[in-house]
């Protein structure tokens, strides 16, 4: 029997699942935060501080009393959290490791022939000697062993140690040490990652059914493509064949879309209530959200449960961009209701505020107005400045 799903059911679920139906303003532990990102997955890591780091973000949107201090600590001391590679570069809780193992074996001679074709056939001419100085001198960062005679050709330009440095990271054979200035330090695994971590193997046929089975558990519902992106471990063939295996431990659901009079079919764990009281209401205070929130990492997912449109537009000529350069879209209880344009001035101690958009059909009430004043607030606060500025006609919708 297929299960539907509704709109307003799928959307608490899968904001419970990613942290966001408890109060943002009880007091967090570091053990509380380690939980949260556990059960989250993953943060997403991002050079833009145009306001926050992306992690920082995230991890503020969820609880208001986060303190970066204490992520720092659980990377750089308790190494109770890594940082790799999911769709991108994350930060994943360290019981996860032994199943990165695969995916560093997995990646390996793809990313030797991708490199090949991208930096040339001698792209890891420096390798050996890049390598042999970290054993024999320790943790680097990019800059302490970049060649002198290498010039510059932009942002993908890398210097051989460079190159060297991010492959063997991206192949388990180093590890990140922790960032100075937001700027990798990078050691041997055995130097960052715990023996009980490092050591330990699981196979393959567990692996794939982890990858498939806590990705599964943290959406809440999904299609065999949507497991497969969540980590990115697995290919959607893998996860497909995964699903048909656990059949008879899961539900086939029709699970309803914004602005789109056809459902789309989905898979969740037997016994996922469709009732949406029995999941929890999110908080009505309005958040802004990070551009690589994970709520907001599958587009399409998004735009199907929330009916909200988003692309980053960082790299859009400015002439062609529908909003501005990193604007950050707003959470009001379940719904999405709409985007800002701001920059934090660390000189003037400002939080600029550019220009508001609201969603068709949410209005400029004094209520809602007074709530996003109140997270503006918050979030200045957090950034470390001291004021909000908006800019005239910010709010002409």
């Amino acid at each position: 029997m297929t299960i539907r799903l509704s709109n307003i059911a799928a959307r608490r679920i899968f904001l419970a699942r990613q942290g966001l139906c408890v109060s943002p303003s009880r007091a967090q532990s570091k053990t509380d935060l380690l939980r949260l990102i556990h059960d989250i997955g993953f943060v997403q890591v991002d050079s833009i501080s145009t306001v926050e780091r992306a992690h920082n973000q995230i991890l503020f949107s969820r609880n208001q009393t986060f303190r970066k201090e204490h992520l720092r600590q659980l990377l750089e001391e308790d190494r109770a959290l890594f940082e790799h590679w999911t769709h991108d570069a994350s930060i994943i809780p360290m019981e996860f490791y032994p199943y990165w193992k695969h995916r560093f074996r997995r990646g390996e001679e793809p990313m030797r022939a991708r490199w090949t074709r991208w930096q040339g056939a001698d792209f890891d001419k420096a390798f050996g000697e890049t390598y042999d100085h970290i054993v024999e001198n320790g943790a680097v960062m990019a800059r302490d062993i970049k060649q002198a005679d290498h010039k510059s050709g932009g942002w993908w330009q890398w210097h051989p140690s460079k190159k060297a440095l991010e492959f063997f990271w991206h192949t388990g054979e180093l590890a990140i040490s922790g960032r100075q200035n937001f700027q990798k330090i990078y050691d041997l695994s055995e130097r960052v990652i715990p023996d009980g971590h490092r050591l330990a193997e699981v196979s393959e046929a567990d692996f794939i059914d982890w990858a498939c089975r806590s990705a599964l558990d943290r959406l809440g519902f999904a299609t065999h493509g949507e497991i497969a992106a969540f980590w990115d471990l697995v290919s959607p063939e893998e996860a497909r064949a995964w699903v048909a295996a656990e059949r008879d431990r899961l539900d086939e659901l029709e699970i309803e879309c914004v602005g789109d009079a056809r459902s789309r079919s989905g898979f969740a764990f037997a016994g996922l209530s469709p009732d949406p009281a029995d999941w929890p209401e999110p908080p009505g205070r309005i958040r802004v959200l990070s551009p690589f929130d994970p709520v907001l990492r599958d587009r399409n997912r998004a735009e199907r449960l929330f009916g909200f449109r988003y692309r980053i537009e960082v790299f859009v000529p400015e002439a062609r961009r529908e909003y501005g350069y990193y604007v950050f879209p707003l959470l009001e209880g379940d719904r999405l209701i709409g985007r800002i344009d701001m920059k934090a001035d660390r000189k003037a101690s400002t939080l600029n505020v550019a220009r508001l958009w609201l969603e068709p059909k949410v209005r400029a009430s004094s209520g809602r107005m007074a709530r996003l004043d109140a997270e503006l607030a918050r979030v200045a606060r957090f950034t470390g400045v001291e004021q909000v500025v908006y800019a005239a006609d910010w709010d002409a919708n």
